[in-house]
């Protein structure tokens, strides 16, 4: 099976130009079959020995699926996983009418912790509350451990030894990143308010004292230093 066209049998410079309809079409169906998003080396692996394509081979069919969706209610994205089909964003209004249940909302001190986490990891629980000035919920860190948003990468080196929490893959595809790099700048952000809007969170609409779905003040993330690389 011919999934890329050879180059004798190509008289142009674009390599795109050699990408075969075939390939597009398999690459479609394994993309939405999948669950998780699909890097290049699961992409290769569905493939036999004889007819693997290369890494620049995939990207180029898969820019080709970018350009073919335009103008259509769903997009081909990168996340830090790899490759995913959704549905845009600004079919949400519609989309969510499909199911009974709410979207999530979370709390501002749940958006809080997982702001300070990102922005500042590697970090401890003892430094977020220094930062927040107020007690964390076990369970606000309950909840993003479970969504996979934050893991333990570490433990300070001073007594006591307490956990560094930093984010992961997950917290980036959920939020269809690639890389830290792209969080909003702080220099741009004021306030939770703004990365809640920038992230496109919904806070919850009734405010507890301690479980993820509480909270009061407004943390104002000037005190945010630079976040340190992942």
């Amino acid at each position: 099976m011919e999934l890329v066209k050879s180059e004798d049998n190509s008289t142009s410079s674009d390599n795109s130009e050699n990408i075969t309809p075939q390939l597009k079409t398999i690459l479609e169906a394994v993309i939405l079959s999948s669950n998780v998003p699909m890097s290049l080396d699961k992409l290769q692996s569905i493939f036999t020995e004889d007819e693997v394509p290369t890494k620049s081979e995939l990207r180029d069919a898969l820019e080709l699926l970018k350009q073919d969706y335009v103008g259509r209610g769903f997009e081909l994205t990168e996340v830090a996983s790899g490759y995913r089909i959704q549905v845009k964003r600004e079919m949400q209004p519609w989309v969510s009418r499909l199911w009974e249940e709410k979207p999530a909302k979370y709390s501002r001190a749940f958006l809080e912790t997982l702001a300070i986490i990102a922005y500042r990891q590697p970090i401890t629980r003892g430094e977020i509350e220094e930062i927040r000035g107020v007690s964390i919920s076990s369970q606000i860190m309950k909840t993003l451990i479970e969504r996979n948003w934050i893991r333990v990468v570490g433990r300070r080196d001073v007594p006591g030894h307490p956990s560094l929490y930093g984010t992961t893959k997950e917290f980036l595809n959920y939020f269809n990143m690639q890389s830290l790099d792209e969080l909003p700048s702080l220099m741009e952000l004021r306030d939770i308010t703004e990365i809640n809007a920038e992230l496109d969170l919904k806070f919850a609409d009734e405010e507890s004292a301690d479980d993820v779905t509480d909270e009061s003040s407004q943390v104002n993330l000037e005190i945010v230093s630079d976040c340190d690389d992942q």
